[in-house]
């Protein structure tokens, strides 16, 4: 079965890259296109799954890099704002074991100055899921006109958000007010841990997961790095482990892994509406399958998510 449109709502980063300068007084810069939505839209259209991204973007020069990688890997911009303002930047170092700290400039640019009328003419009518989270999520004005375009598309599709918590630029507090909204509005939560113990610090992963179901949250996913993902289904749990992979850095990791579920999960015509007849066994395959996509998006540098073509090479590395 050929997977239907999934349409993806959020930012377009310049992922600036800390790189050895010449003397101590230079600093290099390696810039690859993000953001954790235009990572997710661009995994799955790499994956076969026709995606769409909502954009807001920016003229100058990283607005022409956001264009030129998202039509490279088959992500749909047709409706896409051209936007004035400039471009989302983030400054990332990594550290010995490739995970990524970021630092934001992100005030007045274009990826949240979203508006009702811009919002109003998506058509809808072919996709499956509206996938959003991040920073789209939080900051204003454009995170109000997010949450009713999200309200109005629950109607009729199936709706996934990862909250992507990123306490430098906001702080956690804001997202924790927000959550119960979510929740009421998503079918499908994805989130890593690092976001659980911002959100709901000291709390057992089991027990956060019945909050959120309470709160109206279907799937609750929870990725755990080298421990696999943690699947629950209306209170149902299960433990997907991880897949064996030599880490270059984990930057896009996540955004990969919620490409990879919702792919599996369209591509088995699992999506739409409210997942009312969705098995944990579907969720542990898709889930499994998402673990393969993010390893494979850790093996190489920045957030570079693979094409279907490669999905093999992981398994024939695990002797599979």
């Amino acid at each position: 079965m050929s997977p239907r449109q999934i349409t993806v709502l959020g930012e377009c980063v310049a992922d600036a890259f800390v790189e050895p300068a010449s003397t101590a007084t230079q600093l290099a810069l390696r810039v690859l296109p993000g953001g954790g939505p235009a990572n997710t839209a661009v995994a799955l259209a790499r994956l076969g799954t026709p995606a769409r991204l909502l954009a807001r973007l920016s003229g100058d020069v990283f607005g022409r890099l956001f264009g030129a990688h998202l039509e490279a890997s088959g992500v749909d911009l047709s409706y896409a704002v051209p936007a004035a303002e400039p471009s989302t930047l983030a400054v990332a170092e990594l550290d010995a074991k490739g995970q990524a700290t970021f630092s934001f400039h992100a005030q007045a640019t274009a990826d949240w100055q979203w508006t009702d009328e811009e919002l109003a003419r998506v058509d809808l009518s072919e996709t499956a899921c509206v996938h959003t989270g991040s920073l789209a999520l939080v900051l204003e004005p454009g995170a109000a006109v997010v949450e009713e375009f999200l309200a109005a598309a629950s109607t009729w599709a199936t709706i996934s958000i990862d909250p992507n918590v990123r306490p430098l630029l906001v702080h956690p507090e804001v997202y924790r007010a927000r959550l119960q909204r979510w929740c009421r509005l998503a079918d499908v939560l994805r989130l890593s841990e690092d976001d659980l113990e911002l959100l709901l610090p000291g709390t057992p992963p089991e027990q956060a997961c019945d909050t959120w179901h309470a709160a109206g949250a279907r799937l609750v996913v929870i990725t755990r790095g080298a421990d696999g993902a943690l699947v629950s289904l209306d209170g149902e749990r299960l433990q997907v482990p991880a897949v064996a992979t030599r880490v270059v850095d984990t930057v896009g990791a996540g955004d990969s892994f919620t490409a990879g579920l919702l792919h599996h999960l369209g591509a088995h015509g699992l999506l739409g509406g409210r997942l009312t007849d969705l098995r944990l066994d579907e969720v542990a395959e898709a889930a499994a399958f998402a673990i393969q996509v993010a390893a494979l998006t850790c093996s190489v540098a920045g957030p570079n998510p693979p094409w279907r073509s490669r999905l093999g090479q992981l398994v024939a590395s695990n002797g599979a």
